[in-house]
């Protein structure tokens, strides 16, 4: 059984603010949401600047008899929490999440959840004040227990007493699984369910997945995409170190620095937040009360993974070879040409490496075409929302399709060959894909909902 599948709400977080309007009108308006980091000194790593998500209270996206849970919920956590809520509520779905009145939109057993998530990082402060327990001034007991200029550590100490001053319930604010385990609770949504973490593919496959799933008949709606907190010292600096990422906190224009496509393109920047989109079977939207259209058709979907021994997938192959075979797998399903594509939306990282090979899949399957599709960057605006990006650029391009409108391109001051047009000629298909650190690639395409 295959049916069609509609976006019917879309949930983006992001350093541009919190949900639909507020990323839209943003992006529309050609800001960046990119900035020295505030969340802690970030001087000394090599890279000083991110996309931060504003200020929040996590209390006006969580239903009163839930707010208990709210202390074990890592910022991660949090962030998958909003973005569901707000693509909810902006879907017109019905649930106990949103506290409103009336019969459930869905039946629980019928609602799928499939979330991408990072490997999340403790909260230093928190991790650090138990292991001081088990630390002293002068030297360990233990000969491998010397720590330079801190006194000694106690790994036997720790093990028997320290790691006593952590909360009970410490691991469940961490495992990446609990994004999505919150979504499923709070939202009742009992059938099929899944976290995916393989980097920044991992909001891409999970869309994909609950497009199969919906397909297939296994559920009627699904709750995807994902969310990430990288803005703190430990999974900061992990990110810093794939060499990826620029951004010097002294110039006069940190949002001017992420240049994707772009002959001065020298490396992105770290981002937060991330998206949860509503996916629906043409059935059981069609069948709901109200005159919302869907956003979106997501009418194609593939996946691949590149090989590039050299490195040990740590980047693309210079070819892009991968990509590009998930992008000819995704339109051959959706039954749409290169030509009819109207924009794409890549990874787009804004390092010269990742762009290369980005920009060579793309020549491949596009041919000529390229050169009259406008090829739009969201990182360029938020940074690089690892396993958020996919269900962030969706909801984008979902809602460009749908208000049949194309944010301006920033950064793009001398574009790689290919890569200039800036406004699409119509609005019929939008390409959404993307690559990670590891191979993993995902290619989605969308189309128009007539009416």
């Amino acid at each position: 059984m295959s049916r069609d599948v509609y976006i019917t709400g879309v949930g983006p977080v992001s350093a541009l603010g919190l949900g639909k309007a507020a990323n839209w009108d943003a992006l529309c308006a050609g800001r960046s949401g990119i900035a020295p980091v505030r969340g802690f000194d970030a001087s000394g790593m090599g890279s000083a600047v991110a996309g931060e998500v504003p200020e929040y209270k996590l209390r006006d996206f969580v239903p009163k008899h839930y707010r208990k849970a709210t202390k074990v919920m890592a910022r991660d956590i949090e962030l998958a929490v909003i973005a569901a809520d707000l693509a909810v509520r902006d879907a017109g779905l019905t649930t106990p999440g949103t506290d409103a009145d009336g019969e459930r939109t869905h039946a629980p057993q019928r609602t799928g959840c499939h979330i991408g998530a990072g490997l999340i990082a403790a909260d230093a402060d928190e991790l650090t004040a138990a292991l001081a327990t088990s630390c002293d001034t002068g030297s360990s007991t233990h000969p491998d227990a010397q720590l330079p200029g801190v006194g000694g550590f106690d790994l036997h100490h720790w093990g028997a007493e320290g790691m006593q001053q952590l909360t009970p319930l410490w691991l469940l604010k961490y495992l990446p699984n609990m994004l999505a385990c919150h979504v499923t609770i709070l939202h009742d949504a009992q059938g099929p369910s899944n976290t995916i973490t393989c980097g920044e593919a991992s909001g891409g496959l999970s869309v994909g997945e609950s497009l199969r799933v919906i397909q297939r008949g296994h559920a009627d709606v699904c709750y995807c995409g994902g969310a990430v907190s990288p803005i703190n010292p430990m999974a900061f600096y992990r990110q810093v170190l794939t060499g990826r990422f620029v951004g010097d906190p002294a110039s006069e224009d940190p949002g001017g620095c992420v240049k994707p496509f772009d002959r001065n393109a020298a490396g992105g920047v770290i981002g937060e937040g991330g998206g949860i989109v509503v996916l629906e079977s043409a059935e059981t939207f069609g069948e709901r009360d109200g005159e919302k259209r869907a956003y979106a058709r997501l009418s194609g979907f593939a996946a691949s993974q590149t090989v590039n021994r050299s490195d040990g997938n740590r980047t693309p192959d210079a070819e892009g070879r991968a990509i590009a075979a998930a992008i000819r797998n995704a339109l051959r399903e959706a039954g749409v040409a290169p030509e009819q594509v109207s924009f794409v939306v890549p990874f787009g990282l804004g390092d010269p490496a990742w762009d290369a090979a980005e920009a060579k899949a793309l020549r491949s399957v596009f041919g000529n075409a390229l050169d009259d599709t406008p090829v739009y960057t969201p990182k360029a605006c938020v940074g690089n929302l690892h396993a958020g990006a996919g269900g962030y650029e969706l909801a984008i391009a979902a809602v460009a399709l749908h208000e049949q409108k194309l944010p301006p391109i920033l950064n793009r001051d001398q574009p790689l060959d290919g890569f200039g047009a800036t406004q699409p000629n119509h609005f019929g298909h939008a390409l959404v894909f993307a690559t990670s650190v590891g191979g993993q690639n995902t290619a989605a395409v969308l189309s128009r909902v007539e009416g």
